[in-house]
Formats: structure tokens, sequence, C-alpha cells
């Protein structure tokens, strides 16, 4: 199953799949402009301009050392002592937590999915992973526990008694320092630099590039695009992330308000045939079609006779963008409802437009109002024979790995007596991650599992049979 996610990036991994197995192979991968568009280092200042740690005079002075490194008037060990002297006194777990919030507010949505394949395929492969960068570990670590890179060498700050004191632990990953991590790796974990690759998007890193058997410049710049060509190195260009164009923003504002739209569609279907079933059926198909063809959503589905085999059913589904919403309505087409988190304050109109759609909003801080909805979802499966579209993690993930399953989906369908259906989504993040407002072409891999039968399932054994049905999900994402 794990090499069906692939077939969107067949070509882009194939000189992955021409090289040995095992972990004597080494994928090395910089960071910024690499596994991201763009600098990690940027948001980074405004979070701290946020918190009150960076005044904007000192931002102006660290911009002014980035600016004197970028012409060439100074070194890369300049540059990153006069970016962390403000840093001293400060606790580095509040950095840790502050990585967190970097990660997944800023640059969880910077992700390449070029990248992520690439990735995904050194890992099938059994190669050696690493992140070998000149960045921070708060600005790459969370990036690495998502893709499930183990392997991190970056530039580091001097910590006394867990306290910074606005130092650089030498050497910085820059360079020779990241040759230097680059032999690490290799003494450490049996890794022959000649049998590996390295992808960098900058000729600052050609002292490692020259080193490995497979240099692969990524997005370079022009230094490295110079040299790639002089030495037909092969190129690969990621274009899915970075500066939205103009037409990718009016593509995605349309995606949205096809919502609304789409909702207000049914009105006259009902008027007309007296059926609100069939004018939600109508707006749950037109939105999906719709909104598919605006962003250019495409699915490769497996199983797709799982989804009408036994109806109605509870469909649970791994939640990664807020492209399910779409997916899922392209999937189950008529007689299901859906369900939404209501937030905090609400958007009326959007909530009127579920409403209109059908689906039910829930207020998971209020668990006796949370406890209604899903008693009301269990009586209307088996009054009105509808299915029920669930994700049970809540929420949306910032890596392909699934949060905890909650008890709720199971629950109504043990409760209703029907099966569960397991819709597992590979690479919905490729569309829009979490965090991103813009919607991106792709070609989503989705596996419909067999129908799960509940009837046998009791209070005493559901635990165990949603860490099973969890565990599906796992194996078939290749986790």
């Amino acid at each position: 199953m794990n090499n069906s996610k692939t077939r969107a990036y067949a070509e882009l991994t194939a000189g992955v799949e021409q090289l040995p197995d095992g972990p004597q192979v080494g994928a090395m991968f910089d960071f910024d402009g690499t596994i991201i568009a763009g600098y990690s280092a940027t948001p980074l200042l405004r979070m701290q301009m946020k918190r009150g740690e960076l005044t904007r005079e000192q931002l102006l002075r660290t911009v002014g050392a980035m600016a004197r490194f970028g012409l060439g008037n100074s070194s890369f060990s300049t540059l990153m002592m006069a970016s962390v002297q403000y840093l001293e006194g400060i606790e580095e777990s509040d950095y840790e937590a502050l990585g967190e919030t970097l990660f997944e507010k800023a640059l969880a949505k910077l992700i390449y999915p070029e990248a992520r394949a690439l990735i995904e395929a050194h890992q099938r492969k059994g190669h050696t992973v690493a992140i070998i960068s000149s960045a921070l570990p708060y600005q790459v670590l969370p990036a690495a526990r998502s893709l499930g890179i183990e392997h991190v060498h970056c530039s580091r700050l001097r910590v006394v008694d867990g306290v910074f004191t606005g130092e650089v632990e030498p050497p910085v990953c820059f360079g020779e320092g990241k040759l230097a991590a680059a032999r690490k790796l290799a003494r450490k974990h049996g890794v022959h630099l000649r049998q590996s690759c390295f992808y960098s998007d900058s000729d600052d890193d050609l002292i490692l590039l020259e080193k490995v058997g497979h240099p692969r410049p990524v997005n370079p710049n022009r230094g490295l695009g110079r040299i790639a060509r002089e030495r037909d190195w092969p190129v690969q260009r990621f274009t899915s992330r970075g500066r939205p164009r103009a037409s990718e923003w009016m593509r995605s504002l349309l995606a949205t308000g096809a919502i609304f739209s789409s909702a207000a569609s049914a009105l006259p279907i009902w008027a007309l045939t007296g059926s609100k079933r069939q004018g939600q059926n109508f707006s749950s198909s037109l939105f999906a079609d719709v909104a598919s063809a605006l962003i250019g959503l495409r699915l490769n589905v497996r199983g797709e006779e799982n989804l009408w085999q036994q109806r109605p059913a509870v469909f649970v589904f791994n939640h990664q963008s807020k492209a399910d919403l779409i997916i899922i309505a392209r999937l189950l087409r008529r007689n299901f409802t859906g369900v939404a988190r209501k937030h905090a304050g609400g958007l009326p109109l959007f909530e009127k437009a579920m409403d209109l759609s059908g689906v039910l909003l829930i207020d998971l801080e209020q668990p006796r109002e949370t406890v209604a909805a899903l008693r009301e979802l269990g009586e209307r499966i088996v009054n009105e024979g509808i299915s029920v579209a669930i994700a049970p993690e809540g929420t949306r993930s910032t890596s392909k790995q699934p949060g905890e399953f909650r008890k709720g989906a199971f629950q109504v369908a043990m409760a209703a007596g029907v099966p569960i259906v397991p819709i597992v989504i590979h690479n919905a993040m490729d569309v829009s991650p979490k965090g991103d407002f813009i919607y991106h072409p792709a070609t989503v891999e989705v596996d419909v599992l067999p129908p799960v039968a509940t009837s046998g399932w009791t209070r005493a054994s559901m635990a165990q049979e949603i860490a099973a049905i969890r565990g599906s999900f796992e194996k078939t994402l290749g986790l």
C-alpha cells in the first residue's frame, strides 16, 4: 500500500528508486529553500518582535547583518552572533515551545510536497535520512518530527543552566561545518558519502555537494544553478509553495465561497421537491465538483466500492487539511451528513451554510452539547438512513501521523448498529496544509478500507477496537 501514494510524484522520485536499499545510503537535506519555501528566520523574527524579545532597533541591526552576509561582506558566524546576542538570559525551554508554535503557525504550510515525497521515498528505501542546516533547532526540529526524520544537525546556541548566554556554540553548521556534520553522521551510522545524496538550494553548500556521490541542487540560487549546469548535476525545481500568484488567490477565494452558493442552491430543490434531503444531496455534490474544478483537485481512489458496500455507515477519515471537506463530499456524494467543529464566536453566515448543507456543528468545549449532538446523529442514522462522516482526531494535523482518535464517531456507529468505514487520505496537505488559506492544485491519494462491523462491540472492548482502526490508518499510510 505504501507505494500507492507516490504515484503523483513518480517522476520526481525515480532517481531515488534506482539507489540501493539500506542505511549505508545517506539522504541529507538542507532546510531553508529546500524542504521549506523561503527562510524560517523571517517568521521567527516576527514572532520575536511580537513577544517583545526583539526591539525595532535590534530587528534593524539583525536585518542589516543579514544583508551584509547576503552581499558577501561578512561571515555566517558573524551573522549568527549578531542575530542571537539579544537572547541572553532567556530560558531555552521558552524557545523550544516557541519552535512548536513557529512550525504550526508558519512553517508547516511552507513544506514543499515535493520535498516530502523525496524524503518518504528515501525512507521507504531504508536510507539514513537527515537534515543538515545552518538554522537553529527551534526552527528545524518540529519540522523534522513531522516528516519522521530522526537525524538533525544544525547550528546551536550556548546554554548554561537552561539559559541562553547570547553566544553561538561553535562550530556553526555552515560550509565546513555542514561537511563535518555529514562526516559525523557517516561515522555514527555507517553512511557512505559516495553513495549518498545531498539536497540543497545554495552554492554555500558546495563543499558538501562535492563530497557526496549524488549532489542534488533544489531550487538552486544563481551560483549553484551555474555550477550545476557546468557539472551536469540534475536540478529539481519545486513550484508548489512560495508567494501565491493572483490567480491562486482568486481560485482559493472562489472555492471558499462555493460553500455558500452551493448551500443556497439547496433551497429551490427543496422547494420544488419538498425534500430537504434531495436539496442537500444536490448542494453537497455541486460544492464538491465546483470546488474541485476551481482548485485543480484530482483524486486517485482505491477501494471505491467500499463507499457503497454498506450504507448507512459512519465514515471516519484522518484530518490533514481544510480540503478534506471537499474530498469527503466528492467521495460520499449523497445521503450523508458531516460533523464540523463550532468555534468560539462563530461565523453566522458559515454556520448557516453548514446547516443548509446538513452539516452538524458541535462545540467540543461543551461536553453536554457534544453528547446530545452525537445522540442526535445516531437517531438520524436509524430514522433517516443517512450516513455520517467524522474526523475522529477532532482537529487538523500538521503531519501524516494521525492524532488520537476520540470515541464519539465510534459510539455513534455502535449505538446505531452500523459499520465504520475508514477513509485514509494520504496527502491532502499538498492541497492546503494547516494554516494556509491558499488551495494548491494536486492529486490526492485516497484508500477506502472495507467496512468494520460494530455489532459485536462492547463498551469494554471499544478502546481496543478504536486502536485497531487507528492502526489500519497508520499501516495504510506506511507509518
